[in-house]
């Protein structure tokens, strides 16, 4: 292939890209699906083994469709997750071309973006991007020359693989902790370095705190709606596990891991050669953690007396507080046996190939509501795009369709789609499974 000419390519087979791509076949819309690997590739080499979505599978929703499984209140893993979006690709024949990298994107003409990939060049009216958040793995400035091996999470996979010996896990968000608490469950000591984080506990008042996070409006709040956009999408993710259907659902948080052996210390402020050192914060981002947790909960229980679910609905038990939250200011790894580090810290978007106004010097490409700034160029799937659960598999659809209409017709929709709460557990059945 030389040249192609399609109306709209899109960027990335994940489920923000084949969102978009079902929209877009819905209307009838010649578009392709680039993606350097298959469908759902991050999902497939990019995960540990053992993970799980933090999200109950019955908040699996994309455009059309819906998880209709056996177990509504289980966590898909993320290879059963990968095989789910090849099915939803199939549903409605997705034109996806599989292991095709994209090199560049620019402006070619007045009215067409010129696509090129290590296969070929697509000329196209419209581009949508579709990568997610997850571009570059952070490499912390605080990691200096160590003689210890150093992994970040999106290369971790299990214990097995690393070296023998204790693990310095970096980072106390979802990712954190989970790493954490599947180090020391397979009999390695395990220090944290904690940063900042969002505590919250697996259920609350007998349901999944996500029912409640989606019953009280949470996960349709828009960016329009917050003090502070661009602190808001720096938001750390929850501290949260999810685990396969057959075991119970857990709070995993500091206390648990303290608790099952873990030490616990401030945000990492360097390391060099074994020697860590550490910030004294852990008290303070321990109990800035649970301020948040406790105005979330303070809202659950406010909706609980203004619906009249009290009686649905379990006694309010909060967790208890992490005591004597101090920990080391500085560690001799080597002596305390430590051979690996973790990086659990997130990622940089990597939009370098994108040769198009409106990106930033961090690489964030400045949009609203997935319009960018550049005639044709749009983005979906990004964290807090336009509503909180933007960055969530099930927010995608939300931006989808805000993407696809302003496509079709050069206008947003007059109003964000409904919130729905038709396919979320009843109360009661909560209650009972619990």
């Amino acid at each position: 292939m030389n040249h192609l000419s399609v109306d709209t390519v899109v960027i990335g087979a994940g489920h923000a890209g084949l969102a978009v791509s079902r929209l877009l076949s819905e209307a009838r819309r010649d578009h392709v699906v680039l993606d350097r690997g298959r469908v759902g590739e991050r999902w497939r080499t990019e995960r540990w083994d053992s993970l799980h979505l933090l999200t109950p599978s019955w908040m699996t929703r994309l455009p059309h469709w819906r998880y209709d499984g056996p177990e509504p209140e289980g966590f898909m893993s993320a290879r059963a997750f990968a095989s789910l979006l090849v099915r939803y690709a199939e549903s409605f024949a997705a034109p996806v071309v599989s292991g095709t990298t994209v090199l560049s994107v620019r402006r070619c003409g007045l009215d067409q973006y010129a696509v090129v990939t290590d296969r070929g060049t697509y000329l196209a009216k419209h581009v949508v991007v579709a990568t997610g958040p997850h571009g570059r793995p952070v490499v912390p400035h605080s990691i200096g020359a160590t003689d210890l091996r150093v992994v970040h999470s999106s290369a971790y996979r299990n214990p097995a693989q690393l070296p023998a010996g204790g693990v310095l896990v970096v980072g106390a968000s979802s990712s954190g902790v989970q790493i954490a608490d599947e180090l020391l469950r397979s009999g390695r000591d395990v220090v944290v370095a904690v940063g900042r984080h969002t505590r919250m506990p697996r259920r609350y008042r007998g349901m999944d705190i996500f029912w409640w996070l989606e019953g009280t409006g949470r996960t349709a709040r828009t960016i329009d709606e917050v003090r502070d956009p661009a602190a808001a999408r720096r938001e750390p993710s929850l501290q949260l596990v999810g685990r396969p259907a057959t075991q119970a659902a857990e709070t995993l948080d500091l206390a648990v891991l303290r608790a099952r052996g873990a030490r616990l210390a401030g945000r990492l402020e360097s390391l060099r050669g074994s020697t860590a050192l550490f910030a004294d914060d852990l008290s303070d981002t321990v109990a800035a953690a649970d301020r948040v947790m406790h105005r979330v909960l303070d809202d659950v229980d406010a909706h609980v007396l203004r619906t009249g679910l009290e009686s649905e609905v379990r006694p309010a038990y909060r967790p208890r507080p992490l005591t004597d939250p101090r920990g080391p200011r500085r560690l001799h790894l080597g002596a305390e046996g430590i051979r690996t580090v973790v990086l659990a810290v997130g990622f940089r978007p990597d939009h370098t190939w994108l040769h198009v106004p409106g990106l930033r010097s961090d690489g964030v490409l400045r949009q609203y509501r997935g319009v960018t700034e550049a005639p044709g160029l749009y983005v979906v799937g990004q964290r807090f795009q336009h509503r909180r659960d933007s960055g969530f598999i099930d927010g995608a659809r939300h931006d989808a369709h805000a993407v696809v209409h302003h496509l079709l017709t050069g206008s947003r929709p007059p109003v964000a789609p409904a919130r729905s709460t038709s396919d979320r557990p009843d109360p009661v059945d909560g209650r009972e499974a619990a």
